[in-house]
């Protein structure tokens, strides 16, 4: 089941045709932590109408609070209070069948304090969920690396439909941040080795934490070979490149600071540059094009460094739930 847009709301939900859909839908904003006016609330209320008992509201409570995944991986504890209490005022709405499930499981979460952690789970086509420890704060120890934005999830999706651009390769991934995109990438495109890689501490703590939650840590996961490493966009070198022979560089949402352009392009440069098994990689940056001007700069120094650049057009299926109102472009970078 793909996601696809409704026309009411800015991201997305499943195409609900059925009772099954709507508790689909619910279960995969829940653990994406998807803003709660764009749940498919009318559908259930709809639902409701047709059927006074609880029994739709107990399964979604099963497929979200009270789902494995909850326990193990929770939403912030906040966010959980929010859902159950409209959850709640839906069900006294609709004057079905009372539910104890419901205010236990308010209960409980009205009992535990709020952390600076918090878990988003993101649904594959296979079947597995990608789970990954962020911070509840958007800036969190001076760095935005801790969240997972929009053009890392897209990159994701593109790369699901552009497996051969990945299976069997070296991929560098520049920026990783939290971990989302490749993770996704090394469960879903079978690259025979994926470097993780950014330069912040607590970011890159945060990533290694999340590549082995996710067991691709290279003892469990044999099939790709998994580092992270530290990479200074300033400091790096073509020699070290080289020794991580990448065959496909990727990066998301790393254009967004003026300041950064000048370091990001000449990387850009060196890599390009720098062939592995006489080959150039592969380069695709997706970005989230919130200022025109800093995106505007970034393709202007690309050209000024004899750097040309594509844009990669056309649909991807819709797979994870983030903002679709968002301008995100993807671009292939080569000389």
């Amino acid at each position: 089941m793909y996601l696809s847009k409704d026309q009411t709301n800015k991201t997305n939900v499943t195409c609900i045709r059925n009772r099954k859909d709507v508790i689909y839908n619910f279960k995969v904003s829940f653990f994406a932590m998807g803003q709660l006016p764009n749940f498919p609330w009318n559908f259930l209320e709809r639902e409701l109408e047709n059927d006074s008992s609880s029994e739709i509201i107990l399964d979604i409570l099963k497929q979200t609070c009270l789902h494995p995944m909850c326990c193990k991986h929770p939403p912030s504890v906040r966010y959980r209070r929010l859902f159950l209490s409209q959850l709640i005022k839906m069900h006294e709405a609709s004057e079905s069948e009372p539910l104890d499930e419901l205010y236990v499981a308010l209960g409980e979460v009205l009992g535990v304090e709020e952390g600076t952690e918090c878990y988003k789970s993101y649904l594959l086509p296979c079947g597995e969920a990608v789970s990954l420890s962020e911070s509840t704060a958007v800036i969190s120890e001076g760095t935005t690396g801790l969240v997972t934005w929009d053009a890392a999830l897209y990159l994701a999706e593109w790369a699901l439909e552009n497996t051969h651009i990945f299976t069997g390769r070296t991929v560098l991934e520049l920026g990783s941040g939290v971990g989302f995109t490749g993770i996704a990438v090394c469960r879903s495109c079978s690259p025979s080795r994926y470097v993780f890689s950014d330069c912040h501490l607590s970011v890159l703590h945060r990533l290694r934490d999340n590549v082995q939650l996710n067991g691709l840590d290279n003892q469990n996961s044999p099939r790709v070979s998994v580092s992270v490493e530290d990479l200074d966009w300033d400091a790096v070198t073509e020699k070290q490149l080289r020794e991580i022979g990448a065959t496909t560089v990727i990066a998301a949402d790393v254009v967004y600071d003026p300041d950064i352009i000048g370091c990001l392009v000449k990387l850009f440069s060196k890599i390009l540059r720098c062939s592995a098994n006489g080959s150039l990689p592969d380069v695709y940056v997706s970005s989230t094009i919130r200022n025109p001007d800093t995106y505007n700069c970034f393709k202007h120094q690309l050209e000024s460094s004899g750097i040309q650049h594509d844009v990669m057009t056309g649909p991807v299926t819709r797979v994870f739930l983030y903002n679709r109102q968002a301008t995100i472009e993807m671009i292939k970078l080569y000389i």
